[in-house]
């Protein structure tokens, strides 16, 4: 992964609103990859504290980080409701950035 890639990635994600939730493969097409999705997720290996990571998860809504806890907590404090790993709604809550930026 270049990191320019990278580069890409994590200005999609920083634009992604409190409150919204997108897929790794959305971000994936979204900067011209469509079968990097987990690129992405690798991408996401290293971010600053603030960097919205939570809001990003598989196709099918379920979180698959390591930093469960800590995604489902922030996830919560913006009103996405969580049950186990999988995003409630996540249809509803979901962000395109195709269709968004």
């Amino acid at each position: 992964m270049n990191d320019m890639f990278k580069k890409q990635v994590f200005e999609i994600i920083g634009m992604i609103p409190s409150g919204r939730m997108t897929s790794y493969g959305a971000v994936a097409k979204a900067v011209g990859y469509p079968n990097h999705a987990r690129h992405v997720g690798n991408a996401l290996r290293d971010y600053d504290d603030d960097f919205p990571a939570h809001r990003v998860c598989n196709a099918t809504g379920h979180i698959t980080a390591g930093c469960l806890e800590e995604f489902v907590r922030k996830l919560k404090r913006e009103g996405i409701a969580v049950e186990g790993t999988k995003v409630c709604d996540f249809r509803r809550v979901f962000w395109n950035p195709l269709d968004e930026i």
